[in-house]
C-alpha cells in the first residue's frame, strides 16, 4: 500500500485535507456551473437567434453526459489514480469553460458544455470516495457533512449568481468567473495531489458500456422531454421504451459478468438497497420544489429572477451550513432519527406548500422554504453515508456510482412526473373555471376583448395555481413514503470484503 498508515478499516490514519480542499474546489465549480446557466438562456437565445428548444440541449447535453459517465466511473475511479482521473476531469472542465466563453455560435457553445459535462461528472463520484477511503466509519458522518456544504452551497449560490451577472453583464461573464478558480485548481492538483485509492487491474466492458449509455440515457432524454413535449410525443415514448430496454439488458449483463461496470449485487446489503429507495423517493418529491416554486413565483407572481434567486437563498445556505452539523450528529446519534426528524419537517412544510394563494406573502415564501430546506438538510447526506458504511471498501466505488446515476434518473422522473400532473390539472381546472365563469355571465351579454383577454389571464392564474398545489399535494405523499422507510434504518459496520480476491495495486 506504499506506506500508507492504515486502520482496521482500510481507512487512512491520517486523512489527506489539503488534497481533499483541492478536490472540494474542483467539485464546486463544476456543480456550480451546472447551475448558472438556467437563468442565463433566454439571453443566449437572443444572441443566437435560437429556438427556445435550440438552447434548451445546453442542459439536457450536460444531463446526458453526466449520464452516460457517471454509471461508468466506478471503473474508472478503480481503474486509474484519483491524481490522474481529477487532473484529466479538471483539463476537461477548463478547457470546455474557455471553449465556452469565446463561443461565436451555438453549436460551439453547445459541444464545450459537452466537454465541461465529461470533465465535472468523474468529480463528484471521485470526491466521494476519496472521502469513504480517507475517514473510518465513525467519523465518515461529519466528513461527508463538509461534503455535503459544497454539494448543496454551489447549487445555492448558482440562481443567484447568475441572475445579478446576466442583470448587469454579458452572460459570457457566467464562464468568465469560473475560469481563474478552475485553471488554479488544475495547478495546484497537478503539483500537490498525491495517490490514496487503491487500483485494480479490470478491463472494461464495451458492451456494457454502450447498453449503460442506451439505458440510462434514453430514460434522462425521455423524462426530462415530456414536461415540454408531452407524453404523446415519440421523442417521449421512444427514448423512455429504448432506455428501459437498453437498462434491462444492461442488469442482466452485469449480472453475469465477474468484473461488472456497475455491480447491482450491491443491493445484497439490506442497509445500502434502504438507502438507495429512500433517496430515490427523497430526490422526486426534493424536485416539486426546486421545480414549482420558480414556476409559482416568476409565471404567476410576476417576480424577476433575481429576487425569485434570492426566495430561496435563505434556505440553501441553512442546508449548506446544517451539513457538517447533520454530519456530526450522525455520527454520535446514526441516521434514524435525523432522518424521521427531517423528514417531519420536510412533510409538514410541503403540506404548506399546497395551500399557496396568489397573495401569499414574500416573507412567508421565504421562511417556509427555508424550512423546508432545513427538514431536507437532516435526511440526504445521512441516509446515503448510512448505505455506503454497510459496504466493503471494494464495493465504494460502485455504491457512489449507483448512487450518482440513481439521484440523476430520479430527478428526471421525478420533474417529468410531477410537471405532468401540474399542466393536466391545471387544464381539468381550466375548463370547470370557463364553465363557471360562462354560467355566472348575465344572458344575452358578451364581453368586450379587453374583459374577456382579462378574464382569461384570471382563469389561467388561477388554474395554474391549482395545478401547482395539487403538485405539492403529491409531493406530501411522496415524502411519506420515504418516512415509513426511514422508521426501518439502523447503524452498521462495513460488511466484510467478498469471498474471491482481486490483485490490489498503489
Amino acid at each position: 500500500m506504499g506506506g500508507k498508515c492504515m486502520n482496521t478499516q482500510g481507512a487512512l490514519e491520517k486523512p489527506p485535507y489539503g488534497m481533499i480542499a483541492i478536490l472540494f474546489v474542483g467539485a464546486f465549480v463544476s456543480i456550480l456551473n451546472e447551475t448558472l446557466l438556467n437563468v442565463a438562456l433566454p439571453s443566449i437565445m437572443k444572441e443566437f437567434d435560437a429556438s427556445a428548444s435550440a438552447v434548451q440541449w445546453l442542459s439536457t447535453g450536460y444531463m446526458l453526459v453526466n449520464g452516460v459517465l457517471i454509471p461508468a466511473s466506478a471503473f474508472f475511479i478503480q481503474k486509474f489514480t484519483n491524481r490522474k482521473l481529477f487532473i484529466l476531469a479538471m483539463s476537461l472542465f477548463t478547457v470546455g469553460t474557455v471553449l465556452a466563453s469565446f463561443a461565436p455560435s451555438l453549436g460551439v457553445l453547445l459541444a464545450a458544455r459537452m466537454i465541461q459535462a465529461s470533465g465535472s461528472a468523474i468529480m463528484m463520484p471521485l470526491l466521494m470516495n476519496v472521502m469513504l477511503f480517507s475517514f473510518p466509519v465513525e467519523r465518515r458522518g461529519a466528513a461527508m457533512g463538509l461534503f455535503g456544504l459544497v454539494m448543496i452551497t454551489a447549487p445555492a449560490i448558482g440562481p443567484t449568481l447568475s441572475g445579478w451577472l446576466i442583470e448587469h453583464y454579458s452572460w459570457r461573464t457566467l464562464f468568465d468567473v469560473v475560469i481563474p478558480i478552475a485553471a488554479i485548481t488544475l495547478l495546484f492538483a497537478i503539483f500537490k495531489l498525491k495517490n490514496v485509492t487503491p487500483q485494480r487491474n479490470i478491463k472494461l466492458d464495451i458492451l456494457s458500456l454502450i447498453l449503460s449509455s442506451i439505458g440510462f440515457g434514453g430514460l434522462l432524454y425521455g423524462f426530462s422531454s415530456a414536461g415540454e413535449k408531452g407524453w404523446d410525443s415519440v421523442y417521449v415514448d421512444i427514448p423512455i421504451a429504448v432506455g428501459l430496454i437498453g437498462l434491462l439488458l444492461f442488469i442482466f449483463r452485469q449480472l453475469r459478468l465477474d468484473e461488472p461496470l456497475l455491480e447491482f449485487r450491491i443491493y445484497r446489503y439490506p442497509m445500502f438497497a434502504l438507502s438507495s429507495a429512500i433517496s430515490v423517493v427523497l430526490s422526486m418529491a426534493m424536485f416539486s420544489a426546486m421545480l414549482l416554486m420558480p414556476i409559482y413565483v416568476q409565471t404567476l407572481r410576476g417576480i424577476s429572477p433575481l429576487h425569485s434567486g434570492m426566495l430561496m437563498l435563505p434556505g440553501a445556505l441553512v442546508m449548506g451550513l446544517m451539513s457538517p452539523i447533520t454530519g456530526k450528529l450522525f455520527d454520535k446519534f446514526g441516521a434514524r432519527i435525523l432522518a424521521v426528524t427531517g423528514l417531519i419537517v420536510t412533510i409538514y412544510t410541503t403540506h404548506l406548500f399546497s395551500n399557496l394563494t396568489l397573495d401569499t406573502s414574500y416573507s412567508y415564501l421565504m421562511i417556509l422554504y427555508t424550512l423546508r430546506m432545513f427538514g431536507m438538510s437532516m435526511v440526504m447526506m445521512p441516509v446515503m453515508t448510512n448505505g455506503l458504511n454497510q459496504l466493503p471498501q471494494s464495493m465504494n466505488p460502485h455504491g457512489t456510482a449507483m448512487n450518482n446515476t440513481l439521484q440523476q434518473v430520479s430527478g428526471a422522473v421525478g420533474s417529468a412526473f410531477l410537471v405532468t400532473l401540474m399542466q393536466n390539472r391545471t387544464e381539468s381546472e381550466a375548463e370547470k373555471l370557463a364553465e363557471a365563469a360562462m354560467k355566472e355571465m348575465p344572458a344575452g351579454t358578451q364581453p368586450d376583448p379587453a374583459q374577456m383577454a382579462e378574464m382569461k389571464a384570471h382563469i389561467m392564474n388561477e388554474a395554474m395555481l391549482h395545478g401547482i398545489n395539487f403538485s405539492f399535494t403529491i409531493s406530501v405523499y411522496i415524502a411519506l413514503v420515504a418516512l415509513i422507510l426511514a422508521f426501518f434504518m439502523k447503524r452498521v459496520k462495513p460488511a466484510k470484503e467478498p469471498h474471491k480476491e482481486h490483485s490490489l495495486e498503489m
